[in-house]
């Protein structure tokens, strides 16, 4: 595995790209997870988690997950990259540039995920790392989430 130094900005370069990594893993999406984030946040919207109400009035046929349920689920999607930062303190998740949902996830669908670095920076507190990753239901070629994650590296 190859190892970048995290104040060495110049190489860490040579992880910008714009291909994308491979897919992850596949996770199913459960009524139960839903049902259970929708328990956790209080956003028990019918869309969610009325399966038989979906039936009838839903335009997906079924029930959807959250987006944002479909977004924390990405550490559970992550591929390990071949590649490692060493050298720093701190990383840091410093926050995000661009979060959109762009399509329905329905219950019983597959997700998986890839992701790419997007960008790498210096900045006066470390490297600022910003890596682009997608959400897709397994078989659609568009992504239902797109996320720009920063880490801080110090």
């Amino acid at each position: 595995m190859k190892q970048y130094q995290f104040n060495d900005v110049a190489a860490l370069q040579e992880l910008v790209s714009d291909e994308f990594g491979p897919w992850s893993n596949e996770l199913e999406i459960t009524q139960a997870m839903v049902d259970q984030f929708a328990a956790l946040t209080g956003d028990d919207y019918w869309l969610h988690t009325d399966p038989e109400k979906c039936k009838e009035m839903s335009p997906f046929g079924t029930t959807i997950a959250h987006g944002f349920l479909t977004l924390v689920l990405l550490p559970k999607l992550t591929v390990a990259p071949d590649w490692e930062v060493v050298g720093f303190n701190n990383m840091l998740n410093y926050g995000s540039n661009k979060l959109r949902f762009t399509g329905a996830v329905p219950v019983g669908s597959k997700i998986h995920a890839r992701s790419r670095v997007k960008s790498v920076e210096a900045s006066p507190k470390g490297t600022q790392v910003t890596m682009e990753q997608h959400i897709n239901v397994v078989g659609q070629d568009r992504p239902v989430v797109i996320y720009e994650l920063i880490f801080m590296y110090m």
